[in-house]
């Protein structure tokens, strides 16, 4: 089901001190929830959902809303209706394939999980998929500006204590990419959430089924294949 135009499949050849994870299509999958609660939400609003469901991935909810200019609408109040319809639906919720094994494989004080999701949201979900709650969460309300600003994977970067040139990303939407990039990171793009072609020049990998990681003396982290 995937697609990207990405033409670099190449691994990024040095070390890195972090890596930083976004978490809807990145380590996990909750398309079908998050399209369920929003389909019922533009229905109310009279917006067609299969123009606008696309607009969604990867930015703060009430950013998304706020960005359609609907008389009359409060987006913190909206987004708030969203963040617990989403909550009580977590049903078919999965970790996407080998992200548990190579989640573990990591250093705790190396990585973390950076999201435009709402940490109570995100705490659900990554229960739902079997996945840590990770000690480094930066959440929609952690940060004043969301994704694409670079604001939230600096804070990640600052949380765990390293530089954000020595930060790799994993993300999966061009508004997270962006966003690394502002940031003056690496990233790479997982694309097994994919169905339409993605623009971009950035390294992208299926999942982590093949993926491994080698810790040096030092500590730092070098992304590899299994052969």
């Amino acid at each position: 089901m995937t697609a990207s135009t990405s033409t670099s499949t190449a691994l990024p050849d040095r070390a890195f001190a972090a890596f930083l994870f976004d978490m809807d299509g990145t380590i996990l999958t909750s398309i079908r929830s998050a399209e369920r609660v929003w389909t019922a939400w533009a229905t109310r609003h009279q917006l067609d959902g299969e123009t606008f469901l696309p607009t969604l991935h990867g930015k703060r909810t009430h950013d998304t809303i706020r960005q359609l200019g609907l008389p009359g609408v409060d987006p913190i109040a909206e987004a708030a209706w969203i963040t617990a319809a989403e909550i009580e639906d977590v049903a078919d919720i999965e970790a996407i394939q080998g992200a548990a094994d190579f989640l573990a494989s990591l250093p705790p004080e190396r990585w973390g999980i950076v999201t435009s999701a709402p940490r109570a949201l995100a705490q659900a979900r990554l229960a739902a998929a079997g996945l840590p709650s990770h000690r480094l969460l930066v959440a929609a309300e952690d940060v004043e500006r969301g994704k694409p600003a670079p604001d939230p994977f600096l804070l990640g970067a600052r949380k765990l204590g390293v530089e954000p040139a020595d930060c790799l990303v994993f993300e999966d939407t061009q508004t997270g990419l962006r966003a690394a990039a502002a940031a003056g990171m690496e990233a790479i793009v997982v694309t097994v959430t994919h169905t339409h072609p993605m623009e971009t020049d950035v390294v992208s990998v299926l999942d982590y089924a093949d993926l491994r990681v080698k810790l040096s003396a030092e500590g730092l982290l070098q992304i590899t294949r299994v052969k």
